[in-house]
Order: structure tokens, then sequence, then C-alpha cells
């Protein structure tokens, strides 16, 4: 176990280097690491529309296809041949990117606790996924098709469930269009069984991250269709029974998995797959975090405004009607869905510092960090400052440390996520005496709750409810995004920001010079 988790996290700050490096060239919102989900969905989407129109037009018989698919692949090559050689690449990407987000969820440890569900419903479609590739390679019946479709009946007939060999179809005079048919019906099904279980995959996450953003698309959709011009899909000869080519030019990632059968033998692909598998399902059950109290729900403070229901990453809210006020709504937490983020509690109306309560209650909120013992732990913590620009920093627990910056000009008030902060604590710290206050957090696409970073950002921009108001002074706040293993760039932001509130401070203070010819106003 330490082994394992020694790797993960060197394979971790490995990987956050690489994802800020990237965001150096793309920006968080285009950086394929931080949406390899999206990314797979847009893969699939293409792979998916070329394929219907690959199947509209080509001809349907075991004899035809081949010389069907070569008439589009080069004599329509500018419509047919591109529209190949897009669903191959497609399919291509979506095994890399899909491979890709697996590895960065393992590093992040997104793989227990509340996400085991996402994660275990995800290993299933790592093998439609496969499944429908190589069934992709039958379905084309040249050379490499055969080749595919020969091994994977080898590789089944290791299996007690055929009474005669699978191999046996494929004889000389053995196939015909019946074969072709059933080819058809499995390239069909087995992707409709791949957006079954996506739609699974995604249903324990709200606004799930399914369509990357347009520079994004755009640019992936430019990349596919370079590489068909530059290097377009062609078939190997036609399919013969009676003489296998010699020489084939595997497709890696679909079809690596026959070299390797062949390398050990069917028993042990099975075992290697299988053992593979079951390692994957078993990662959930590992020893790990104990995860915090959920968030709770005080029906007299509910009144029902559904933004806890909306801001939910995990759909662990549902609204219900009120015990107590007939017409109303009381949000209620499913404990099994609750990632004890705190983002609801952020979004909470009756969350505001400024209630002239002794106690304050909200109507939903943490039982480790309750909104009234954060507004305490403000007030005692501004109270206590001193020097020339004195700074809160909110901070998140899961991003880039921001204790390190407590300091007798800094108060830090650490979240459990930065989406558990009500905007108007902003407010109610720069009038208790602070001259300015910096929130910071995980990168967009590192949010370990998802949605803390997004959500924040709308809400301090007026984008979404509860918003910071407008006559707080937008030179008094900074944001700073800031991942764990950025720490030097937090400091520096802090840095940059005093030094803005120290001339605003020495502007402030610096008197007007008389100017003789300025009208005088009266009222």
């Amino acid at each position: 176990m330490a082994a394992f988790a020694s790797i993960r996290q060197g394979g971790l700050a490995l990987l956050q280097r690489i994802e800020s490096l990237f965001d150096a060239f793309f920006g968080p919102a285009s950086n394929p690491w931080r949406h390899l989900g999206a990314l797979g969905f847009h893969f699939l989407w293409i792979a998916l529309a070329t394929g219907i129109y690959l199947f509209a037009v080509l001809d349907t018989g075991i004899e035809e296809i081949h010389t069907s698919i070569e008439y589009y692949t080069h004599e329509q090559w500018w419509l047919g041949g591109i529209m190949r050689s897009l669903h191959r690449y497609a399919a291509d990407g979506l095994v890399i990117v899909m491979l890709l987000h697996l590895l960065r969820e393992l590093l992040y440890g997104r793989f227990n606790g509340f996400r085991w569900f996402s994660w275990v419903t995800g290993v299933p479609v790592i093998w439609l996924v496969y499944a429908s590739g190589i069934g992709g390679y039958w379905l084309v019946w040249d050379q490499l098709g055969l080749f595919s479709a020969v091994a994977s009946a080898e590789w089944f007939d290791w299996l007690p469930i055929f009474s005669t060999p699978a191999t046996r179809n494929f004889l000389p005079g053995v196939l015909t269009d019946r074969f072709f048919t059933l080819l058809v019906f499995l390239h069909i099904g087995i992707p409709l069984l791949l957006l079954l279980a996506l739609w699974v995959h995604v249903q324990r996450i709200s606004r799930a991250d399914v369509f990357p953003s347009r520079s994004l698309a755009g640019g992936s959709l430019l990349m596919l269709l370079a590489l068909a011009l530059v290097k377009p899909t062609v078939s190997h000869g036609k399919a013969d029974l009676s003489n296998l080519a010699p020489v084939l030019h595997i497709d890696w990632y679909y079809l690596f998995i026959h070299p390797l059968m062949y390398a050990t033998s069917p028993a042990g692909l099975w075992a290697i797959t299988g053992a593979l598998t079951l390692l994957l399902l078993a990662l959930p059950l590992l020893p790990h975090r104990k995860q915090g109290p959920v968030a709770v729900v005080d029906p007299p403070n509910c009144n029902g405004c559904r933004r806890c229901f909306a801001d939910c990453p995990y759909g662990a809210i549902t609204m219900l009607p009120h015990p107590d006020r007939p017409g109303h709504e009381l949000a209620l937490v499913h404990p099994e869905l609750c990632a004890s983020c705190g983002i609801c509690a952020g979004s909470c109306p009756s969350a505001t510092p400024f209630r002239s309560v002794e106690q304050l209650v909200t109507g939903i909120d943490m039982p480790q960090q309750p909104v009234g013992i954060l507004r305490e732990e403000l007030e005692r913590k501004v109270a206590a400052l001193s020097g020339p620009a004195k700074v809160v920093v909110f901070g998140c627990g899961c991003a880039a440390d921001a204790a390190a910056l407590e300091a007798p000009d800094t108060a830090v008030i650490r979240l459990i996520c930065t989406g558990q902060l009500p905007p108007s604590f902003i407010e109610y710290a720069l009038r208790g005496g602070a001259d300015g206050v910096l929130v910071t957090g995980c990168r967009e696409g590192s949010c370990a709750y998802r949605l803390g970073t997004r959500w924040t950002e709308e809400r301090l921009s007026g984008g979404r409810e509860p918003h910071l108001r407008r006559s707080v002074p937008a030179e008094r706040l900074r944001i700073a995004w800031a991942d764990a293993h950025e720490m030097s760039h937090l400091k520096a932001a802090l840095e940059n920001f005093r030094e803005n509130l120290q001339r605003l401070d020495a502007d402030a203070r610096r008197p007007r010079a008389y100017n003789p010819r300025r009208t005088p106003r009266h009222g």
C-alpha cells in the first residue's frame, strides 16, 4: 500500500506539472489534460456520425463490402475517404483520451468514497470501447479484419461456451452474407451498449463535462482532418480464407490484444484481462482517508430556494415539500451521494455573516465547519491583523496550502473547498477592517469537487446566486487559482496584490492638486 501511494504521488506531481505547462499554452478551458472526459465524448460523437454515414453508403454483403470500401476510399476520397479516415482516427483518439482519463483519475485518487460508482461503472466502458473498435475492423473484411476475427475466435474458443469451435466458421466455403449481417448487428449493438454504459457512468455527476470548449473541439477536429488528408486510412487486400497475408499493419491502439495472445496463450490473455478488470474494480475497496460529515439541513432556516440543489456537483440534494410551510420546499441530503465539499453551504442565501443573530444557523451547512464558526474565525483574525496592507485569504483544503501564508498582516481562512465560501464573507471582511481579500483554490479542471472553482468565479462575477454585491471595490479583491504544487505562484500573487493595495492606499491619502479652471459644484 505504501509503495502504491508513493508511486501515485510521484505520478501526480509529474502530471500536475504537465497540466501547468499546457495551461500556459492553451489556458485551463482549452487544456486537453483538464477535459479528457469531454474530449473522449467529442471523439465518440465524431466516430458515431462518420460511422452512420459509412453504414448508409456502403454495400452490405460479404463479397461486395471490400469493393465498396475501396471505391469510397480511392474514387470518392474527398468525401467517403475522408469520412473513413475521420472514423478511424476519432476511434483511436477515443482510446487515447480514455486511457489518459483513467490514469488521471487514478493519480488524483478519484476512485473511492463517494466516487466509487463513477469509477466502477467506467470499467465496462473500457471493454465496450475496445469491442466496438475491434468489431469495426471485422466489418471492413480485408486481410487485417480476417486476422482479427480469426484471432478473436481462437481467444473465445478457450472458453467452454461453444459446442463447436468458432474458428471453424472461417473455413473456405462456410461464410455467407449471414456472417456479414452478424457483424453489422455487433457494430451497431455494441456502440449502443457503450452509450448506455456512458449514461450510467455520469449518473451521479451533475453537469458532467461532456462537451469540450469550442477551441478544444475545433482544434481536435482540425487535427483529425489533417491526419485524414496526410495519411488517409486504406485497406489491406481483400480477405482470402485460403491465403493469409504475410505482413499486416496493425492498429496498436485496438489490435494489440491479438499479438499479446499469440505471445502468451488464449488462457494467458484471459488471465491478464481478468486480473486487470478485477484490479480496477477492487481499487475502491482499498483503505482511504475517511470522508468528513455530510451536509445537514436546518428546516426552520431553509426557504426552498433550490440553490443548493442546483449547485451540488454530485446530485446529492433533492427537494421535498416542506413539512412546516405549505407551498414551500425543503432540501434533502442523500448521505451516500454527498461529497462533504460544502459547496451547498456557499450557495445558501441564509449563509450571510451580516445576519444580526448571535448564533448564525443556515439552511444547509457543514457540521465540521459551520458558517457561524467561519464568521467567528473571520472576526477574530481580522481584529488581530496589523500592518500597512491587511489581507484576508480564503483558501481551499485541496489546493496550494494557504495556511503557509499566515502572518501578522495576513489572515487565512481555510475552507473544505473554495465553493464553500459565501460571497458576502468578502464584503464582511473588508468592512471589518481588511484592506483586501484574496480568494484561492484549485485551477479549472483540477477542483477536487469538480465545480467549486467554476461556481466561485460565477458568484464573484455576478453571474450566479448568491453573487458578490457590485458595491464591493473590485480592486480590493483578487482571485489566484493555484494547485497544490503551485505554492510559489500563490505567494507571488499575494505579494503583487499587497503592493497594489499599498499603492491604492497611498493614492487615497495623497492630496489632490488645486485646479483653478475647475468649475465648483453646487448642491
